[in-house]
């Protein structure tokens, strides 16, 4: 039955994307080829980068050595354009131009020079260096054509009449094919960058008012639908806010500097992100790590929060984006209580419904492992319900991944729009409650119904001082006669956590900044096993993860585990 579901939603999305074909034909390469966006008679503006830059960088780079994504590659002073890239994500790095930035922070006349060689030989006629099929994809387009109107007076002070005609030309070319991609994307992202970057050139270069009109219309549509009531991103990865932050507060004030009112629909994105920013936080300065993120730019995350001037209330529970705050005390919870994203945005979706990330006094103490940046079959493992803090069922999840799916169609669909959620929690049951300053909360999933015939449900309980916080873990029959697996907890540890076992069956957990807390569940022996931690900026680290392995039961068990942290050194401890 799971096989057969499996290969109708696979037909079906076979079928919908080569009917796609030929109209996406239409839409994007012929408009492309008849309508081809002419220059822009000049740059009006040079926006604000709100992306912190090092200028230390540029030292590097006139010595050839260039570093994107964990990997570097030393030219010996040649462009590095016609280097074999390391990775994917180092090329994408590369031809997104954001490392102009750091050129422009340590701006000196040989700087300047070196950046103007470096583009030159980028936009040489006859050059490839714009033609590879990563240089052309919809988000490194829209990255580079806002950083070279970004880093506009890095190029062009002083540069000579050839020079500026072939920057303008490559700004109308980036214009051209992201008219084009913003109509055929298949990633909502990938249409709300487009749509970002030609709203930037809108407002920057003149003679495009009327394209201006077009892309403010499409950049709204996109707003609307991606950005939800909370504040959140419809794909419900974290990391997302910050990205689209650090370009649409910029854009939004270059409305203003045009004498042109802030539409609607941006204004109200930008009100609803900034507090939904600080409501996803785990510890003081970085996102939870939930569904795609990894290491948070702590530099960038200070940039935003500063620009947080009227400080409003995030909401008590992130329904529409599916995500619970518990906060008492010194401890802080953050939850993953949401149903998968819709298909298109799912590419970067996890299976961890109902997991959760502690705090306690600001230190990250139990998290998920995150998603790390270029390696495929890591990115591919921590989307999987054991990379999470939550229940999971042997080694499956609780969500199924097109990229599992090893036919040759399965690999088609991955190329076009990534591997995306086909199947997982739709129905996430909630309930929230205050008394006498406890807060507790339950969630309920069906993330396991199909294939196992039952549900997870999770209860937190966080005492009013936030010195305690007990949970509860059920599996819950959806029919009567259906037996229950055996199950695992797993509860993955901050590198800064080091556990050890108490001799009373319960776990000591304390941080090297000095927070101890007490782990202890009645239901089993507490394990200490090995594990990865994704989320730090200087790349993958060993940690370790707390694990409970639970015992199946027969037809009309039910299968409860109850645990708790409690701070050592506070009122309630035992």
């Amino acid at each position: 039955m799971r096989w057969a579901a499996e290969q109708w939603r696979l037909s079906g999305l076979v079928l919908r994307e080569a009917a796609r074909r030929p109209t996406d034909w239409l839409r994007g390469n012929a408009r492309g080829a008849f309508r081809r966006v002419p220059n822009p008679e000049r740059l009006l503006f040079a926006p604000q980068d709100l992306r912190t830059s090092d200028p230390t960088v540029a030292s590097d780079v006139e010595a050839g050595i260039f570093t994107f994504a964990g990997r570097t590659v030393e030219t010996g002073g040649a462009p590095p354009f016609a280097v074999p890239p390391p990775s994917v994500g180092w090329e994408r790095a590369l031809y997104g131009f954001d490392w102009l930035r750091h050129l422009r922070a340590a701006e000196t006349p040989a700087v300047r020079d070196q950046a103007r060689v470096l583009i030159g030989a980028a936009l040489k006629p006859g050059r490839r260096a714009f033609r590879s099929g990563t240089a052309r994809e919809t988000r490194v387009v829209s990255r580079r054509l806002i950083s070279f109107l970004c880093q506009s007076p890095l190029l062009l002070n002083g540069a000579d009449r050839v020079f500026y005609a072939r920057f303008l030309g490559s700004v109308g070319r980036a214009v051209s094919q992201l008219e084009s991609d913003v109509a055929t994307a298949r990633r909502p992202l990938d249409r709300l960058a487009a749509a970002t970057a030609l709203a930037y050139a809108g407002l920057c270069c003149s003679g495009f008012e009327n394209r201006l009109k077009r892309a403010t219309r499409l950049l709204c549509t996109e707003l609307d639908y991606q950005i939800l009531p909370d504040g959140g991103h419809v794909g419900r990865n974290p990391g997302v806010l910050i990205e689209l932050l650090l370009d649409l507060l910029p854009l939004r004030l270059l409305y203003k500097s045009r004498s042109l009112e802030v539409p609607e629909p941006l204004a109200r994105a930008v009100d609803r992100m900034m507090p939904m920013l600080r409501y996803l936080r785990s510890g003081p300065r970085e996102l939870a790590l939930f569904n795609g993120m990894g290491a948070t730019a702590v530099d960038q995350m200070a940039t935003l929060l500063s620009y947080d001037a009227g400080r409003a209330q995030p909401p008590p529970y992130a329904a529409p984006s599916g995500y619970l705050r518990l906060e008492a005390g010194p401890a802080e919870i953050v939850a993953d209580t949401g149903a998968v994203p819709p298909l298109r945005s799912s590419f970067a979706a996890c299976a961890g419904c109902l997991s959760f990330e502690f705090s306690g006094n600001g230190q990250r103490l139990v998290v998920n492992t995150g998603t790390p940046y270029g390696i495929r079959r890591s990115r591919e493992a921590s989307r999987r319900t054991r990379a999470h803090s939550t229940l999971g069922i042997g080694d499956e999840s609780s969500a199924e991944f097109l990229e599992d799916l090893r036919s040759g169609f399965a690999r088609w669909l991955v190329g076009r729009f990534g591997g995306v959620v086909l199947s997982g929690p739709r129905d996430v049951a909630v309930e929230r409650q205050e008394v006498e300053g406890t807060r507790t909360a339950t969630a309920r999933h069906d993330g396991w119904a199909d294939r196992f015939g039952v549900l997870h449900e999770r209860r937190w309980r966080l005492s009013a001082d936030g010195t305690r916080l007990d949970g509860e873990d059920r599996l819950v029959a959806t029919a009567a006669g259906n037996r229950f697996p055996p199950s695992i907890l797993r509860f993955h540890l901050h590198p800064a956590v080091t556990a050890t076992h108490d001799g009373a069956g319960a776990v000591r957990l304390a941080h090297r900044d000095g927070e101890a807390w007490r782990f202890a569940c009645e239901a089993a022996a507490v394990r200490i096993e090995d594990s990865v931690f994704y989320g730090g900026l200087e790349g993958w680290r060993p940690t370790r993860q707390m694990t409970v392995r639970l015992p199946g039961a027969e037809t009309g068990g039910r299968v409860v585990a109850a645990w708790s942290f409690v701070r050592l050194g506070a009122p309630g401890r035992r």
